[in-house]
C-alpha cells in the first residue's frame, strides 16, 4: 500500500507547490486533458501489485491444494520415493468416524495413529450427511460427503496426541464427533498396529451396517481385520446384500443400458439411493415397481396375477417416421397377441 500511498501524497505536496498562483514558470494549459506517459504511471503500478499479488496466490493455491501429493515431509526432508505413505480410508459416520488402514487390515473408531515424518494419504468419504474432516494439528480441513471421495495429503513431524474433529455441524449427537490421532515413531506405530491385530474384532459388511447406526459419544474401538472391499461398497453406497454399486451403474449407462437381459438388475428400488428409502423404511411417495418376469402371453395366462397386472405387446416392427402406427398396443383387448409373443408384466405390490 506504500507503494502507492506515497508517491501519491508527495506528488499531491508537489503539484500544490508548483502550480501555485504565485509561480510564473508553471505552465498554463487549460486545454489539456490527456498524457499517455502519466496514464502509464498511473495504472502501471496498481497493474505490477496484481500480478505479484496474482502469483502469490496462483502458486500458494496450488502449492497447498489438499490432493497434491507431499514433495517434502519437513521444512528441510524431501519426501521419500522409496517410502509408501500411509493409506487411511475415512468415513463419516452419525456420529463418529471409521478409520481403515488397507495396508495393515486393521480399522479403528475415534482413534488413529501415524507414524512420524510419513506421508499420509487420506481417502474421505461419509454415510449419510455432509461432514467435514479437521486436525488441527495436522493439516487443513476438508470435506467429507456420501456417495462421493475427497483426498487430503499430510504429514506428522511432532509426537503426541491431538484432537480431531468434525467442523461441519451434523445433527444432535455432533458435539460428540472427535475422534484421537497419535504421532508415533516407527516402533510404537508397529506395535499399535500389532494390537489393533490381536483385537479379535471383524469388520465385515454386516458389522458395518450396525456401526453405522447413529450413536452418540461413542467410545474407542478397534478390529483386527477388515473386508478389503469394505470401503468401495460405502463410497459406492452398496454394502447392503443384492445392491447395485453406483460405479457399477455409472458404467452401464456408459455402454447405453443393458437391455431386456439386464432389466432385473436395475429395478426401481436398486436404484434408490436415498438413505432411508434404500434400507426400507421409506414413508413418502410412490410404493416401487418391480419387473416381475419376462414371458410369454401364454405363459402369463396359466400364472395367478393380481388384477394390477398389465401386459403390454411389444412389435418388432421399426419406428419409421411421424404419424405412423406405434408399434405397440398398451392392451391385449386392442390387437391380436400371437401365443408365443414376449410380454412383460409388472406389479405395483
Amino acid at each position: 500500500m506504500l507503494l502507492i500511498i506515497l508517491p501519491v501524497m508527495g506528488f499531491t505536496a508537489w503539484f500544490a507547490w508548483h502550480y501555485r498562483g504565485s509561480n510564473s514558470r508553471a505552465r498554463y494549459e487549460p486545454e489539456w486533458d490527456h498524457s499517455t506517459k502519466l496514464e502509464l504511471l498511473i495504472w502501471g503500478a496498481p497493474l505490477l501489485i496484481i500480478i505479484c499479488l496474482g502469483a502469490l496466490t496462483w502458486m500458494g493455491t496450488h502449492l497447498l491444494d489438499p490432493y497434491r501429493a507431499l514433495a517434502r515431509t519437513a521444512a528441510t526432508n524431501n519426501a521419500d520415493v522409496a517410502v509408501p505413505p500411509l493409506e487411511v480410508d475415512v468415513v463419516a459416520l452419525d456420529w463418529k468416524w471409521l478409520f481403515i488402514l488397507p495396508q495393515y487390515g486393521v480399522a479403528t473408531v475415534n482413534d488413529l495413529a501415524a507414524p512420524l515424518d510419513r506421508p499420509i494419504d487420506f481417502h474421505i468419504t461419509a454415510s449419510s450427511v455432509m461432514n467435514s474432516f479437521y486436525i488441527p494439528a495436522l493439516a487443513g480441513q476438508i470435506y467429507a460427503m456420501p456417495g462421493m471421495e475427497t483426498k487430503l495429503h499430510a504429514v506428522m513431524n511432532t509426537a503426541g496426541t491431538f484432537e480431531g474433529i468434525s467442523a461441519n455441524y451434523s445433527g444432535a449427537g455432533f458435539s460428540g464427533m472427535h475422534f484421537r490421532f497419535r504421532g508415533l515413531s516407527q516402533p510404537d506405530f508397529d506395535n499399535w498396529i500389532a494390537d489393533l491385530k490381536k483385537s479379535g474384532g471383524a469388520l465385515g459388511r454386516s458389522q458395518y451396517l450396525e456401526l453405522e447406526t447413529p450413536t452418540e459419544n461413542e467410545p474407542i474401538h478397534a478390529y483386527g481385520t477388515v473386508d478389503p472391499l469394505l470401503y468401495k461398497a460405502i463410497l459406492n453406497l452398496c454394502v447392503e446384500p443384492g445392491k447395485m454399486c453406483s460405479s457399477d451403474m455409472m458404467a452401464i449407462d456408459v455402454r447405453g443400458g443393458l437391455g431386456l437381459e439386464g432389466v432385473n438388475a436395475v429395478l426401481p428400488r436398486e436404484l434408490a439411493y436415498d438413505k432411508y428409502v434404500r434400507r426400507g423404511s421409506a414413508v413418502f411417495g410412490p410404493a416401487p415397481q418391480y419387473v416381475v418376469g419376462i414371458c410369454s402371453v401364454a405363459e402369463l395366462g396359466n400364472t395367478s396375477t393380481s388384477p394390477a397386472v398389465a401386459v403390454t405387446q411389444i412389435q418388432g416392427a421399426p419406428l419409421l417416421g411421424a404419424g405412423l402406427r406405434p408399434p405397440f398396443r398398451s392392451a391385449i383387448h386392442e390387437t391380436a397377441i400371437p401365443a408365443d409373443a414376449p410380454a412383460r408384466r409388472t406389479s405395483n405390490s
